[in-house]
């Protein structure tokens, strides 16, 4: 961290990280830094144009993302809980890429299942990145959309794939990262593996992030 990620960091960022920082009950929801440095030289090598994010807490990720992209990419980023938005949003306004954010406050699903239904012909396939950070129950459900909205080659990102270690742990020792939402991201990741319409890396970067790229 302190040799290749830090020094590398964006002071913007750094600066949406302390302040993130000020709530340590949930600032553990924040994207990892490293993660996202991996995440960003991603979408730089990508080059997309139209991205999608679903979780956005106080918008680290979404920082990142916007400031990896080109001047001219839209990035529509879904949470039900707009006051965190709200945290992230002058480090947004002072890095210059409020024009590429389209914030919307709400569950994801709703908004997924609208995108493919109107306007479906310009929304199906026109996505050539997605971020998953959110409800892990619904990972699931989130890929099967995602798998209509991202182009054939584009890349979805799924956060929080390890769980703490708890997909490995012997359950008498996962505690508090233990129960549904454990049960939940280990049939996840036994699905996601499984599906032959993604090539995937499990990058054990951070909590664990599952890049998929669509085959077909």
């Amino acid at each position: 961290m302190e040799t290749t990620v830090y020094p590398r960091e964006p002071q913007v960022l750094k600066e949406l990280r302390d302040a993130t920082a000020k709530d340590p009950r949930r600032s553990p929801m924040a994207a990892d830094p490293h993660a996202s440095q991996f995440m960003t030289m991603l979408l730089k090598m990508m080059n997309p144009k139209r991205t999608i994010e679903i979780g956005v807490y106080t918008g680290y990720s979404l920082l990142a993302t916007a400031i990896s992209t080109p001047p001219d990419a839209k990035i529509t980023a879904i949470d039900p809980v707009r006051s965190w938005y709200e945290i992230g949003l002058p480090f947004i306004i002072k890095a210059g890429i409020e024009d590429k954010i389209d914030f919307i406050q709400s569950q994801a699903l709703p908004i997924l299942d609208n995108l493919l239904l109107v306007r479906k012909e310009a929304n199906e396939g026109s996505y050539d990145f997605a971020y998953v950070d959110a409800d892990k129950l619904n990972y699931w459900n989130y890929h099967e959309r995602l798998m209509k909205l991202v182009k054939v080659g584009g890349i979805i990102a799924y956060d929080n794939t390890l769980w703490g270690g708890s997909v490995a742990a012997d359950s008498a020792t996962v505690g508090h990262k233990g129960g549904a939402v454990t049960q939940s991201t280990i049939q996840f990741n036994k699905s996601i593996a499984a599906d032959p319409r993604v090539d995937i890396s499990l990058a054990p970067l951070g909590d664990g992030i599952t890049v998929c790229r669509r085959i077909y």
